[in-house]
């Protein structure tokens, strides 16, 4: 008679280990193995599976064979028989007469390659996205394919990592992990686990205990406050293909660029991605604007962070709907000819403890040391910059905005946080670099890593900063030692000029200074001109409540201020809702004030900034040579008794347009300029028009220059100039 076929025995130990999920490598002992028997050539194979609490367990073979397996402890089962490597299901009995048949998870060789191990160890997996999270795909076994998820997760200290979620009732001892290896990586693939499905990672910390963390993959999420990372699948066809290489073909910086921010949430409360696609497309298209920049959409757990401690960064916020929605919301903004800008914020995350803090137990995502891994203003951890892995899991998540939600560009927030080590510090908090100086160093690679990759795969995108120091070279590209940023938010002449506008008229002159004193440096960055969401909030005012005087000249004061900022050398943002002269402070818990457009005089503010859109858009002097002192030209910088200034901008082909901009609460008539050129000056643009809601007071449409000699040039006009007014004109040629 011949000798029964057992599968080869395993230690008591190791058995418990494997039933409990803390095990690092549960596939070596559960799946199936071939082994030899003395003197036999076989083949044959042995298959265990955990199945706590049922009376029997088969294996049904892809041929349909069966093998009997039998209890060999802890709720393992064990079987072995003549036969090679097969697909199999486990099929249990329990006493109630319940069977569960399934397939093994347990099966199945690793979702994830050497390459992708290797570039993850490097930290130069540039598509990290699509090697860790939860990935809904079709894996193969032995001789067929299946679908599942493949689940895998960075998390290198850990001894365990167990899968928990709806699909095991949140109890992952049949879903533990395997390790592999030195990359610190742990996957397991759950067949026939579908998308929407929720889940959690539970991590066996070197202390010995276990804690559920969020996948920090994840594409999806659950609305807050839950918590729960959700397995998605984006199913949207893109249909921006003509936008998209149009993109990659276009120099950005040789472009009109008008930014309008917006806070989701609160522009239409209650309205999701898909809702609002419709109204903010014709709302934008009314008002002229090139681009919209939405504040943070990845996912957070704190609405009044307004998006800026961020959770999930691959997870699309699920307060507005789903990733799918958010790709149709920029589909069809591309479609209209809108760009889309995000803010991004890779300077520090919040200490949450089911998101990325300690995540296997010990400071993994943040710096080690406080004084590096805290921001102490926000309550927030940093990064640890200077660890390759943690480095590629933000340079690749900003390449996933660019790339698979097709965002054309990054606003980073709060890079001068991550410039200085001694950002907000007192004396002894903080640690200096390893040249006794206050530079981040590791956070400067970061940044130039970020930059340089995102431009160098994604042609035609922008990456901006949010910087407020003088910190030199942010835009200067990365092999010259800068930043490698394409844009600089102009953080001094936004402070400069509110402080200036909001002064009396009466006393504006003495502070002159504050209105051009971005002109000299307007060229040694590539500037953005921003009045956002921080300076209409927490006591700010909104912009018409910012300007001294009545309520008709808070509004010509904003007109004129704005005229002002579009001509200003840069591109411009302004943060919704200042466009139609919003009353009130914004606050993230309720929506704009969208009656006040139901009133005349803000309506025809509205109709001023679509005004200032579109003559910007179609005045190539206004953004051709943003970066050139050459399109650059002052007419009259020093008038501050009149409260006038006036300047040139030019495009490539010397075409002029003047702009005059007279803060003065009164008209200056005859007011004479010397000029560079003879012709007929024809006015295109008037803040004070009637239309707008001014006083009418102008120019007739226009002026003639005259030959008489004006301020070292040899022609000059003499110009009518509304109160609080500016006035744009073109050469007629």
């Amino acid at each position: 008679m011949p000798e029964p076929i057992v599968a080869p025995t395993v230690a008591d130990e190791v058995l418990a280990a494997v039933a409990e999920g803390r095990h690092a490598d549960p596939h070596s002992v559960l799946g199936q193995h071939g082994f030899a028997r003395a003197g036999e050539p076989g083949p044959y194979s042995a298959i265990r599976t955990r199945r706590p609490l049922a009376d029997s367990v088969d294996a049904i073979l892809a041929d349909g064979g069966i093998v009997a397996l039998e209890h060999v402890g802890h709720g393992i089962w064990a079987g072995a028989g003549a036969f090679g490597p097969s697909d199999y299901r486990i099929r249990a009995r329990y006493a109630d007469g319940g069977e569960w048949d399934a397939e093994d998870p347990y099966r199945f060789a690793p979702t994830i390659g050497e390459l992708d191990l290797h570039l993850i160890r490097e930290g130069r997996h540039e598509e990290l996205w699509h090697a860790l999270g939860a990935r809904h795909r079709e894996h193969w076994g032995v001789s067929g394919a299946i679908d599942g998820t493949a689940f895998t997760v960075w998390a290198p200290r850990a001894r365990a990592v167990r899968v928990v979620g709806d699909f095991n009732r949140w109890d992952g001892a049949g879903h533990a992990m395997r390790s592999m290896g030195a990359s610190g990586v742990w996957e397991l693939f759950v067949p026939e686990l579908e998308p929407g499905a929720r889940y959690k990672f539970e991590i066996l910390t070197g202390a010995g205990e276990w804690i559920m963390k969020a996948d920090p993959m994840a594409r999806r999420a659950e609305q807050a406050p839950a918590t729960a990372s959700i397995v998605d699948v984006g199913t949207h066809e893109w249909g921006d293909g003509h936008w998209m290489s149009g993109r990659a073909a276009t120099n950005a910086h040789e472009r009109p660029m008008s930014i309008y921010e917006l806070h989701l949430g609160s522009w239409r409360p209650g309205k999701g991605y898909r809702d609002i696609a419709d109204e903010l497309i014709e709302y934008l298209d009314w008002l002229g604007y090139t681009h919209v920049e939405f504040m943070p959409l990845a996912e957070h757990p704190f609405g009044g962070s307004w998006g800026y401690q961020v959770t999930g960064y691959y997870a699309v916020t699920s307060r507005f709907g789903s990733p799918d929605d958010l790709r149709y919301l920029i589909d069809r903004l591309h479609q209209a000819g809108i760009g889309v800008i995000m803010d991004w914020v890779p300077g520090h995350f919040p200490k949450d403890e089911w998101a990325l803090a300690r995540f296997d137990g010990e400071p993994l995502y943040e710096h080690a040391d406080p004084r590096r891994g805290e921001q102490k203003d926000w309550g927030t951890l940093v990064f640890d910059y200077g660890n390759p892995r943690v480095r590629n899991f933000l340079v690749a998540n900003a390449l996933f905005w660019l790339e698979e939600m097709h965002v054309d560009g990054l606003r980073v927030d709060a890079v001068a946080s991550m410039l200085y080590l001694d950002y907000s510090r007192d004396e002894g908090e903080w640690l200096p670099n390893v040249h006794g100086g206050r530079e981040h160093l590791e956070a400067i690679g970061f940044l130039q890593e970020a930059t340089a990759t995102a431009y160098k795969r994604n042609p035609g995108i922008v990456m901006i900063a949010e910087e407020s120091t003088s910190w030199p070279g942010v835009t200067a590209p990365t092999n010259s030692g800068g930043l490698g940023f394409g844009y600089k938010w102009n953080m001094g002449w936004m402070h400069d000029s509110l402080e200036y506008v909001q002064r009396d008229p009466m006393h504006r002159s003495h502070h002159h200074h504050e209105l051009t004193f971005s002109f000299p440096y307007a060229f040694s960055e590539h500037f953005i001109l921003p009045i956002s969401h921080d300076e209409v909030v927490h006591g700010k005012g909104s912009l018409v409540r910012k300007m001294p005087g009545d309520h008709w000249q808070q509004l010509a004061n904003v007109r004129a201020y704005l005229a002002f900022m579009w001509a200003h050398p840069g591109k411009q943002l302004l943060f919704m809702g200042q466009e139609f002269g919003q009353l009130s402070e914004w606050s993230e818990e309720r929506g704009l004030d969208w009656w006040i457009l139901d009133q005349p005089s803000h309506r025809q503010l509205a109709e001023f900034v679509g005004a200032l859109n579109r003559r910007y858009r179609d005045t190539a002097a206004l953004w051709q040579l943003d970066d050139d002192a050459a399109g650059f030209e002052w007419v009259e910088g020093g008038a501050a008794a009149e409260n006038v200034l006036a300047f040139l901008r030019f495009d490539r082909d010397r075409r002029p347009l003047l702009c005059i901009v007279n803060f003065a609460g009164r008209p200056h008539e005859g007011f004479r300029l010397g000029l560079p050129f003879t012709g007929r000056l024809r006015e295109v643009l008037n803040s004070d028009a009637a239309e707008f809601g001014g006083s009418g007071v102008g120019n007739a449409g226009g002026v003639e220059t005259e030959p008489v000699p004006w301020a070292g040039r040899a022609a000059s006009a003499s110009f009518v100039l509304p109160p609080l007014g500016a006035v744009w004109f073109e050469l007629d040629r």
